[in-house]
């Protein structure tokens, strides 16, 4: 930077305080500025929130606006919803749309607020009308999940594609999502891929991550598992739960970087502490048998509940298989069948061979053969070739009635579950 440009930049510096402490809220503002972003000056939020309070209470709409949003940070001052709501509904009453925006994210939130979609909508509503892209890809999301209004994924297109044109990252990621899954226009991978390669390009980490599967699976693109590798690491420095819990699968397998089991535990783990069911269950099957870290079925069955509580079938399975062993639990029969029969309803195979079994044994139930035989029959037609061979055998056990009752019982299952 030339003396000359300094020198300007410390006039203008001065002028903006001289102007300032005379009470020229417009000053106040820009000294405001100049503090938050270390212009001309020494950055200092403390400072910045001060004059910014002077600017704003005198009415400055955008004063009023940025210090809503460091009441709503924490900067420069204690973070505290309730000023924030209170500045940016004033700001917003003047037709500010920034803090229209801002308002709009309060409600959609519940911060300072009883969450309310109708009113997020109302206000990003208002934002998107002058323009702002954040507030016009809000709406695209507002619509294309039903939120405060009837689901119109039409409407939610035309906001994205509004928001994308001016280079919003949520909007061009949301773009790139319905073109992946074929929402309200044709399957498209290869627009997908565009639309994920500008926003993950703005560091947006979800859109880095659907970078990655795209290059992982090779949609709309070859398949290339190093560059696949690079857009997780990206998304899963940032905190994506996805791409930390695809790295630690790529650890395991040895695709797109060397084998690692350690690194694959550390990736599974940081995916899990953030509720990630399916690396829940990875790290769980780590502990049980070993792998990267010593080998220790309490852990295991810690992990696998946190996934199976989620839902996540293969996880309730092998809880299941460790409550009827006793393996880093009680043995609790009754248990495992609670847990076989969770993920049996779902249409693993693995659990409805298993639940077949405890019918079959009597173990944790009832014994009851009809039963043993829906599941061992369930099982078969999903492909377990053990379920194959096993279900021969029960049905010679069974007599004609029980038999008749056994398959209308499979039917019954089929044509209520869709599986």
């Amino acid at each position: 930077m030339s003396k000359q440009n300094i020198q300007q930049e410390c006039d203008a510096y001065l002028w903006f305080r001289k102007a300032a402490e005379r009470g020229n809220a417009y000053a106040q503002f820009n000294l405001a500025l100049q503090y938050k972003r270390g212009e001309q000056t020494e950055r200092n939020e403390d400072v910045a929130f001060i004059w910014m309070g002077c600017a704003a209470r005198q009415g400055l709409a955008f004063a009023q606006n940025h210090l809503g949003t460091m009441y709503f940070h924490g900067r420069g001052t204690a973070q505290d919803d309730t000023e924030a709501l209170y500045w940016f509904r004033t700001a917003a009453a003047q037709g500010e749309p920034a803090a229209q925006q801002n308002l709009g994210q309060m409600y959609r939130k519940g911060r300072g607020v009883t969450q309310n979609d109708e009113l997020a909508l109302a206000w990003f509503s208002r934002s998107a009308e002058q323009g702002v892209p954040g507030a016009q890809a809000m709406m695209g999301v507002h619509y294309a999940r039903g939120l405060g209004c009837a689901a119109n994924i039409a409407l939610a297109l035309a906001w994205f594609r509004k928001a994308a044109a001016q280079g919003d990252a949520l909007a061009q990621l949301n773009l790139g999502l319905l073109h992946k899954n074929g929402q309200g226009l044709p399957r498209d991978d290869a627009q997908a891929l565009a639309f994920f390669r500008l926003a993950a390009a703005q560091g947006l980490p979800k859109a880095q991550f659907q970078l990655g599967a795209a290059y992982a699976e090779g949609r709309g693109i070859k398949s290339d598992q190093e560059r696949a590798f690079a857009w997780f690491s990206l998304a899963a420095q940032h905190g994506n739960a996805d791409a930390q819990y695809s790295l630690g699968s790529m650890y395991v397998h040895g695709r797109g970087v060397g084998r690692d089991p350690q690194r694959a535990v550390e990736y599974f783990r940081q995916a899990a502490e953030k509720g990630a069911a399916n690396a829940q269950f990875n790290l769980g099957l780590m502990y049980a048998n070993g792998q990267g870290v010593a080998q220790d079925e309490e852990c295991a069955a810690v992990w696998y509940r946190l996934a199976a509580e989620q839902g996540d079938a293969s996880a309730q399975n092998n809880l299941g298989v460790m409550y009827a062993n006793g393996q880093g639990v009680d043995q609790d029969e009754a248990e495992a069948v609670r847990w076989y029969g969770a993920a049996a309803e779902q249409g693993h195979a693995l659990a409805q061979y298993n639940l077949s079994g405890m019918y079959q044994a009597g173990r944790g139930v009832e014994p009851d053969q009809v039963r043993s035989y829906m599941w061992i029959s369930l099982a078969a037609d999903a492909g377990d070739a053990a379920a194959c061979n096993s279900r021969a055998l029960i049905e010679s056990k069974l007599s004609v009635e029980e038999l008749g009752s056994a398959r209308a019982l499979t039917r019954h299952w089929r044509e209520t579950h869709r599986v």
